[in-house]
């Protein structure tokens, strides 16, 4: 069963996402914060991590980009979920180095599509949100 790790500040999506994902079979770790969610991601090294861009304490920009610098958890997939969804919005998700971008609020069937290709080791979709 594959580990995720939600990063995710607001409540009803971290509680409407984990449950759906639980339903789907994968194994679901939450984080409230960016430096919480660095500490897990290092510590649990799951299989993918859905980053909320816009945390308190350490936001999603900053803790992908020092989870992308660490060799214990560089190699492990992140997905942006952000509801920034203006022109190069995007681009700047992927420049920080995520490996895949995901607008709120979520389109499950999408967001499962874009997990599951991940982590069958698949690039990225390059669709337009």
């Amino acid at each position: 069963m594959p580990k995720i790790l939600l990063i995710e500040d607001n409540e009803m999506n971290r509680d409407m996402l984990s449950r759906r994902l639980q339903r789907r079979g994968y194994e679901v770790m939450i984080a409230t914060d960016g430096a919480e969610g660095v500490r897990k991601a290092q510590t649990q090294l799951p299989d993918l991590i859905l980053m909320d861009m816009s945390l308190p304490i350490k936001d999603g920009w900053t803790a992908t980009r020092e989870l992308k610098a660490d060799e214990a958890t560089k190699h492990i997939p992140i997905i942006a979920q952000t509801a920034h969804a203006m022109a190069g919005d995007r681009q700047k998700c992927l420049a920080v180095g995520c490996d895949d971008y995901a607008t709120k609020p979520v389109e499950f069937k999408k967001l499962v599509q874009k997990i599951e290709a991940l982590l069958n080791g698949q690039p990225r979709t390059d669709d337009e949100e």
